[in-house]
């Protein structure tokens, strides 16, 4: 019994890409603090819907993914050992699950905050049904608008307080840091894979256009993404310590693309220096503001 109910947890766990759920969580958690009003303190029961609220949507939006996308994982190697390819759950099943979780997701996000609820939905909405239906599998390009709901979850979290707004410098800050870092960490896995995902039907650009091309548009985004997490303290609280780790990180991610494009066989540095840089580049802020406001 034991045994069986471990394979279950792993199934869900693949079938919600926990992976991706708990990096989610991080950035939502960030903009949260980065919203708070200074001198407000930590409701820590406010903290706990939203993180059980963006959990839940986040998974169930994922397992959602992966039941649209069935016939897909089906052609791609890497995808071929998925609960629902592999027969664990059916479609009937993963599909009860997605929803179920969407919808505490969504009504948790609502008690949070309307706003927090609103760009919940967003995130679906732009997610599961533009991207997965129309930008991923008809546009070469289409990681560019589907970076918009990788972005969001911080905004999700930063709106959950009343005073925050839209317009303010370090929500664009986190916004635009999630948005231009997804660019460059896709291309690159689609250079790697770009075999599987020409198997699976999927128009990305190192099929269309070529490595080296591909990698002019990494570089496209990824030096703005740079530039941006230099220029942090003009957008948040900043201090001496965080402004000299983000500038040291944007510096090695940099040297390590430099490499990448003299050497192929040296993406892999590159890539985790890439996914290290922009976990540095949300969390520095938020700590910071933490010490500051609280």
């Amino acid at each position: 019994m034991l045994s069986y109910l471990k394979k279950v947890f792993k199934a869900y766990q693949s079938l919600t890409k926990f992976g991706i759920v708990l990096f989610v969580l991080v950035v939502g958690l960030s903009g949260y603090a980065l919203g708070l009003p200074a001198g407000s303190g930590v409701d820590f029961s406010i903290v706990l819907v939203f993180v059980f609220g963006l959990y839940t949507l986040s998974a169930g939006s994922l397992a959602l993914n992966q039941v649209q996308e069935v016939d897909i994982d089906k052609k791609m190697t890497r995808t071929q050992t998925r609960p629902i390819v592999c027969g664990f759950f059916s479609k009937v099943q993963a599909l009860s699950i997605s929803l179920l979780l969407i919808s505490f997701g969504l009504i948790s996000l609502l008690l949070v905050s309307p706003r927090s609820f609103f760009f919940g939905l967003l995130t679906l909405i732009l997610y599961n049904l533009l991207y997965t239906y129309l930008w991923k599998k008809k546009w070469a390009f289409g990681a560019v608008p589907g970076a918009i709901p990788g972005a969001l979850p911080p905004v999700i979290g930063y709106l959950a307080h009343s005073g925050a707004k839209l317009t303010d410098p370090d929500l664009f800050y986190l916004f635009m840091i999630l948005f231009l870092w997804q660019m460059p960490h896709f291309w690159i896995l689609a250079i790697k894979l770009k075999d599987d995902y020409k198997a699976g039907g999927i128009p990305v650009l190192p099929v269309l256009i070529g490595e080296e091309r591909t990698r002019y548009h990494i570089a496209l985004y990824l030096l703005p993404y740079l530039g941006l997490a230099a220029s942090a303290p003009l957008f948040v609280v900043g201090s001496m310590v965080g402004s000299v780790l983000m500038w040291f990180t944007a510096l090695t991610v940099l040297v390590f693309f430099l490499r990448y494009l003299q050497n192929n066989k040296k993406w892999l540095l590159f890539f985790l220096s890439l996914n290290m840089s922009v976990l540095i580049f949300v969390l520095v802020p938020a700590f910071t503001t933490l010490k500051y406001y609280i």
